[in-house]
């Protein structure tokens, strides 16, 4: 099922000329509440059992698959003038996503969700492009991300990123050991280091442009 939708909400991105946010509002709006009773359902669930440990569990592939409709739902969002809670609230409820990625879930998922927050990061500044950058002028967003920068801020200010593996044992062609002369000890995955950074940063330069009290700035 979430392979489904996630693949119809995909297909219709793709559809040139048709009226796209009809669509979507059509197929997501009788699901809305549904989903995101789901999100809060799911990502509460105790991840820490033995069904979760592998990367190659059922459990895992279903995780996975929620993830990918997450992303296709964010993608959607900019299609339709006011968003539904389904596509709100991975910024909405972004505390159950980090408590996730410290979680002992296995690195591949822990490393999708951290290019997840990226993309929602990223998000405010495509849809300043599609309008202009009337940011201010759009509520739900500036709602959405004042509650993802307050979130990912109030955990990094705890230990929330002395918890986040930066490497995964390195996988080569044939093995999971160094090919021969090749030394790893050390190296790190650059890719969700940079993501991490800038998910911090945009948090950060986003509260600090929208706090009005200096003393919430420092």
């Amino acid at each position: 099922c979430l392979w489904t939708l996630t693949a119809i909400v995909k297909e219709t991105l793709k559809e040139e000329g048709s009226p796209r946010a009809g669509v979507l509002e059509k197929l997501l709006a009788p699901l809305d509440a549904v989903l995101e009773g789901f999100y809060s359902a799911i990502l509460l669930h105790h991840f820490d059992s033995c069904h979760y440990t592998s990367p190659y569990s059922e459990a895992t592939d279903n995780l996975i698959s929620f993830i990918d409709l997450l992303e296709a739902l964010l993608a959607s969002r900019i299609e339709l003038e006011l968003p539904l809670r389904c596509q709100r609230v991975l910024f909405l409820k972004v505390s159950h996503v980090l408590n996730l990625i410290r979680s002992s879930i296995p690195y591949v998922i822990k490393k999708k969700f951290i290019l997840l927050l990226k993309k929602c990061v990223l998000y405010k500044s495509r849809e300043d492009a599609k309008s202009g950058s009337l940011f201010l002028q759009t509520p739900p967003l500036y709602e959405d991300m004042l509650a993802l920068s307050n979130g990912v801020l109030q955990v990094v200010n705890l230990t929330w990123l002395n918890q986040i593996p930066l490497r995964e044992k390195s996988s080569y062609f044939g093995s999971s050991e160094p090919a021969p002369g090749g030394d790893t000890r050390g190296s790190s995955d650059q890719t969700v280091l940079r993501a991490l950074s800038l998910v911090v940063l945009k948090a950060l330069e986003f509260k600090i442009h929208n706090s009005v009290a200096e003393a919430e700035i420092k």
